[in-house]
C-alpha cells in the first residue's frame, strides 16, 4: 500500500507546502512597503533587501516545490529561509509570558515545516514531478 501511494502523498505534500509559500510571496509583492516596515520593526537588517530576497525565495522556491523541479535544492533553501525567519518573527523567548504563547506556537509550526521540507530534500519529489519525469526519460 505504501509504495503505491507514496507518489500521491509526495504530490499532495508538495501542493500543501507550496500553498504556504506562494501566497506569502505574492502577499509581499502587493504589500511590499508594509512587509519592509514590519521586517524593520522586528530587527531584520536591511529590511528592503531582506524582504525582496524573501519574496523571491517564497515565490520561486514555492513554485519549484509545487512543480517538483529541483525539489531537493528548493526544499533546502525554503527550510533555511523558514528557520531564519522564525528567529526574527517568532522570538517568543523575548516576550512577556502573556504574549509568548502564540509566537511559540508559530515558531514550533515553522520548525515542523522545516522538518517537512527536509524530508523533501532527503527523499525528493516523487514520480509525479518534473524531477521524477526527467529520471524516466
Amino acid at each position: 500500500m505504501w509504495n503505491s501511494s507514496q507518489n500521491v502523498f509526495a504530490l499532495v505534500g508538495r501542493i500543501l507546502m507550496a500553498f504556504l509559500f506562494i501566497p506569502a510571496g505574492f502577499g509581499k509583492i502587493s504589500g511590499f512597503a508594509g512587509a519592509v516596515g514590519y521586517a524593520g520593526a522586528m530587527g531584520m537588517p536591511m529590511p528592503t533587501v531582506a524582504v525582496g530576497i524573501g519574496l523571491l525565495i517564497e515565490l520561486l522556491g514555492g513554485i519549484a516545490l509545487l512543480l517538483g523541479w529541483g525539489t531537493r535544492w528548493a526544499a533546502l533553501v525554503l527550510a533555511f529561509f523558514t528557520l531564519v525567519a522564525s528567529f526574527f518573527f517568532h522570538a517568543y523567548w523575548g516576550l512577556p509570558a502573556d504574549q509568548a504563547g502564540m509566537q511559540q506556537l508559530l515558531f514550533n509550526k515553522n520548525v515542523a515545516v522545516v522538518g517537512g521540507l527536509l524530508a523533501f530534500a532527503a527523499f525528493g519529489a516523487g514520480a509525479f514531478s518534473v524531477d521524477g519525469r526527467r529520471r524516466t526519460l
